[in-house]
């Protein structure tokens, strides 16, 4: 696979200041550490993190998420002055709380007492199953449950390694799109930021849907008796083998009515647009199993219907496609306009000089 390359001119943005100690990608110099002070901050690094994943739960928030980040910086560079470790919160610390107005707003969007769409989204995967030769009077998450789980299905039914293979696909979700971020933070600052703004722009699309559209997923609409029984069975697979995830900082903030759309499904295809885009390999398409895969663990755990995959989709490429505009918009402003007679006098001196018309 080969290196990737950026299909848009740098341009200046977001909170961070660059300054002239930092390399043309915008990254500091890296300090010097000791390999055997290395190897011991992160065998320390590590063996924190299994206990708190044992007896905690693996970090699900991004807040939790970001800060264990922080914590394997430190350990990689454990030698490095303090104002060095102090550049990683102050370069995120935009992105975290935007992401934490996210979190809360999120939480409140059910709230507002507006009516939430059962129907709909039932009569759409219907017809979605019929047309592909699918009982048109089932949608496609009774089948794979009951293919996949057994019939009944139920939470208590033994997994199978599919069950653990899909739950964390399913959890991969709150981890994927800021350990990119983490990668492109450390490799090239002007790159992160063209990210960040990606992943931030396609979680307040969905939070503003979720204000218009409140929207039941299926084991809702389950419980409520418009469905038949579709048991929410997300965490099965890591259950059998005693595996949790756990907030660390934002905590008790969900909301069972956003599903439309499935931002597990749209941050996924968005992982997926963003390496197409940006890789040259021929095998660079080989990542749209990441969202294919999700959008399957999705259908089966009775989390969202496909048409909510369909939209999630369709959300990523829109932001895609917005912020590619946006950025060449701004680097068009950003680049010297030069007037006619302005070029004219510069052409004419340039010749004047002998600087041209030399064969």
């Amino acid at each position: 696979m080969t290196t990737p390359t950026s299909d848009v001119d740098p341009v200046e943005v977001g909170p961070i200041r660059q300054s002239d100690a930092e390399t043309r990608s915008g990254r500091p110099p890296r300090p010097y550490t000791s390999p055997k002070h290395r190897v011991l901050a992160m065998a320390v690094y590590a063996a924190a993190l299994t206990l708190w994943t044992a007896f905690v739960g693996l970090p699900n928030d991004p807040i939790g998420v970001f800060l264990w980040f922080w914590a394997a910086g430190i350990a990689w560079n454990i030698d490095a002055p303090r104002g060095y470790h102090l550049g990683f919160p102050r370069d995120w610390w935009p992105a975290l709380l935007a992401l934490a107005i996210y979190w809360f707003t999120r939480g409140l969007a059910d709230e507002l007492g507006l009516a939430v769409h059962v129907t709909e989204p039932i009569r759409v995967d219907q017809w979605l199953n019929g047309l592909f030769g699918g009982n048109p009077n089932e949608i496609p998450t009774a089948v794979l449950q009951r293919e996949l789980c057994g019939d009944p299905c139920s939470a208590g039914n033994e997994a199978r390694w599919y069950d653990l293979f899909l739950s964390t696909v399913y959890a991969s979700h709150f981890l994927v799109g800021i350990s990119m971020a983490v990668v492109l933070w450390v490799r090239n600052r002007t790159v992160w930021l063209m990210w960040m703004r990606r992943y931030l722009a396609i979680n307040y699309a969905g939070l503003a849907i979720y204000f218009l559209y409140p929207m039941a997923p299926p084991w809702w609409a389950s419980r409520e008796g418009y469905l038949p029984d579709l048991p929410r069975i997300t965490s099965r697979g890591w259950s059998d083998i005693g595996l949790e995830r756990a907030n660390i900082v934002l905590q008790g903030m969900g909301n069972p009515v956003a599903a439309m759309p499935s931002l597990h499904a749209g941050i996924a295809f968005l992982v997926a647009f963003w390496a197409i885009a940006r890789l040259r390999s021929s095998l660079r398409y080989l990542m749209l199993l990441y969202p294919l895969t999700m959008s399957v663990a999705l259908t089966y755990f009775s989390e969202h219907y496909v048409i909510d995959l369909i939209a999630g989709g369709l959300l990523a490429g829109a932001v895609m496609v917005g912020c590619r505009a946006w950025e060449s918009w701004r680097a068009r402003r950003a680049r010297p306009v030069v007037t006619t007679a302005e070029a004219q006098e510069f052409t004419g001196s340039a010749v004047a000089g002998g600087r041209f018309g030399r064969g």
